[in-house]
């Protein structure tokens, strides 16, 4: 089955005139390879903020693998973490958590170990995981600046998981399990890729879409003032509800069809350029 994108892109509603607030991804998006923030989209936040427009992060990271981005661009918003599984305060306070049923938790996790991938749980702030010496657990722990927490088995931390965690460098595979685990779990979960080598799992209704509203709905904000940002196939449910959705330059074809705009690429300035091309000339008040 071939997917037309040109008639996804077509149907997007148009682009808002005025924008009150910003949803942002983190990886890929809000931070360059490297994953620190640029002056460039420090200065971007900056004027966002000196325009009246607020900024909220989102992302697939737990709490406290964003709260560091938060706090470095100085921000007293709430954020969606969890892909929009817990919605957490400024000063790290969970306001609501979503989590996935056991059963589902079982069932994803039955199938992941038959494919021998690497799968980790979220419970609140906790990251658990079986093996800490598998690559990608080395990787995560250095980039969110995290331990985690090692249990033997998940029999019995079944229970209150916001997210369980796929990890493997065959790309292939993990996009296999999206669809198979997704068609498993529909109506249960919900199953995206937030990177080549990352597979979420997460509440039915845990989703960038519905992090968005949530964040917009505590803002006092409709979601027509809301422009949405992010590069993978996990923020297309933020940009298809977003008044202005844009893609990032390093998004495929695939995401692009869902934003009203691409920006440029996250390795150059691609954040920044997207808050001072499509998001400030918006503002409600001017820089």
């Amino acid at each position: 089955m071939t997917i037309d994108l040109d008639a996804i892109h077509a149907a997007l509603p148009p682009m808002t005139s005025r924008i009150r607030l910003v949803v942002s991804d983190i990886d890929g998006t809000l931070l360059g390879p490297d994953k620190t923030l640029s002056a460039g989209t420090i200065e971007a936040a900056r004027l966002l903020k000196a325009s009246g427009i607020a900024l909220c992060l989102v992302s697939s990271r737990s709490a406290r693998g964003m709260i560091r981005y938060h706090r470095e661009l100085g921000l007293e918003t709430p954020f969606g973490a969890l892909n929009g599984g817990a919605i957490v305060s400024a000063d790290d306070e969970i306001l609501s958590h979503l989590v996935l049923p056991e059963p589902c938790v079982a069932s994803a996790c039955d199938v992941l170990s038959v494919h021998a991938i690497d799968t980790w749980l979220f419970r609140d702030h906790d990251w658990l995981v079986r093996d800490p010496g598998t690559p990608y657990v080395a990787h995560e722990s250095k980039v969110v600046g995290l331990a985690p927490t090692v249990v033997p088995d998940f029999s019995a931390c079944l229970g209150g998981v916001g997210k369980i965690m796929a990890a493997s460098s065959n790309a292939a595979l993990l996009a296999r399990m999206e669809i198979e685990i997704g068609a498993m779990l529909r109506g249960e979960a919900s199953v995206h890729r937030s990177s080549e080598y990352y597979l979420d799992i997460t509440h039915r209704d845990a989703n960038k879409g519905f992090a968005a509203r949530e964040l917009a709905a505590r803002l006092g904000v409709s979601m027509e003032e809301v422009a949405c940002i992010g590069d993978m196939s996990n923020d297309v449910p933020m940009l298809d509800c977003a008044g202005l959705g844009i893609a990032m330059g390093n998004a495929s074809a695939e995401v692009r069809a869902h934003a009203h705009v691409t920006t440029g690429r996250n390795d150059a300035e691609g954040w920044a350029e997207a808050m001072h091309r499509y998001v400030l000339p918006r503002a409600p008040v001017a820089a």
